[in-house]
């Protein structure tokens, strides 16, 4: 390294030691509690709340996801632009439900593949309780792993789909995943 130059990103990383990362201390994460009602036909699940979701308790808080986005146009509302609790009544008259897969989890930052120690939801539970559910869709690969893990024997009438992430850190265009999100509209056709 030359003397008064900034070191360049892998040099930062070869002076601080290849396993730099594995000596920050990781946090355990708890998910919200599910935003469902009896009449929920569509019920979407994604993996564990990330940082900025956890800190502002709101499901897909952070403004680089696309979440809220996809799913208006599912509904056919301007999801993105409504306040929080507004969201959540939309969702609740277009008969849409949200949680998580995980409960618990520990995590050194918001990306999914760096949960560990992860304890389930039981998703069965939750199912049982919604009679007139048609789908259920997982919000990216870690929440279809562990869901369709949870669902093994897959309940009777009930779509299981995988969608792309709607998180930024999935570099799917926005138009590919919409394709692929507008399937949900199956579920909530009368």
């Amino acid at each position: 390294m030359v003397k008064g130059r900034r070191p360049e990103r892998g040099n930062i990383v070869a002076l601080l030691g290849a396993g730099y990362r594995s000596r920050m201390s990781a946090v355990r994460h708890a998910s919200f509690a599910p935003h469902v009602a009896p009449d929920t036909r569509l019920l979407l699940l994604g993996s564990l709340p990330g940082a900025r979701s956890l800190a502002e308790q709101q499901y897909y808080a952070h403004p680089t996801n696309q979440f809220w986005r996809l799913l208006g146009e599912v509904i056919g509302q301007p999801l993105a632009a409504l306040p929080y609790d507004d969201r959540l009544a939309a969702l609740r008259a277009a008969r849409v439900g949200l949680w998580d897969v995980i409960r618990t989890a520990e995590r050194h930052t918001s990306s999914d593949s760096l949960i560990r120690e992860i304890e389930a939801h039981d998703l069965p539970a939750l199912v049982a309780t919604l009679p007139d559910l048609r789908m259920i869709a997982f919000n990216g690969g870690k929440a279809a792993a562990i869901g369709r893990r949870q669902l093994s024997a897959q309940p009777d009438g009930i779509t299981l789909v995988d969608l792309p992430s709607s998180s930024a850190a999935n570099t799917l265009g926005f138009a590919a995943k919409l394709e692929r999100w507008l399937r949900l509209r199956m579920a909530l056709a009368k």
